[in-house]
């Protein structure tokens, strides 16, 4: 009884570590840049599945962005919901960068569709004045 006690226990630590692992790596801001930066594109591809919603923004100088927004039901609340807007339509995107500058992916606080404004993460908007 006692001998499979520390298989398991090194079994459960390793799955513990894995969960927080991966929960660490897709949630948060640590991945992000503090600054904010605009980009604006046109949309190539929208997904509004779990766990984030998410854009493709292609740009005329940098080429195609991942664009992350916020969980769905968060982004939902923003009034960014499907058919809001559509592969081909222009966009401009606040939001903070990763990282890592050989990545083109940005954690959206503002998005502009449409003539119409949607704030994901009102909270986090940092504007020049």
């Amino acid at each position: 009884m006692f001998a499979s006690f520390p298989r398991r226990a090194v079994v459960a630590s390793m799955a513990g570590m894995l969960l927080a692992g991966a929960a660490y790596a897709h949630h948060g801001w640590s991945w992000a840049e503090a600054d904010q930066i605009e980009l604006s594109g046109t949309i190539r591809e929208i997904s509004m599945a779990p766990p984030h919603p998410t854009l493709h923004v292609e740009t005329g100088t940098d080429g195609l962005w991942r664009i992350e927004l916020g969980n769905p039901r968060q982004t939902e609340r923003s009034g960014f919901v499907e058919g809001v807007a559509n592969v081909g339509d222009q966009i401009v995107v606040l939001g903070n960068r990763s990282l890592d500058p050989g990545e083109k992916r940005l954690k959206a606080v503002r998005v502009s569709v449409g003539g119409k404004t949607f704030d994901i993460y009102p909270d986090r908007i940092r504007t020049g004045g």
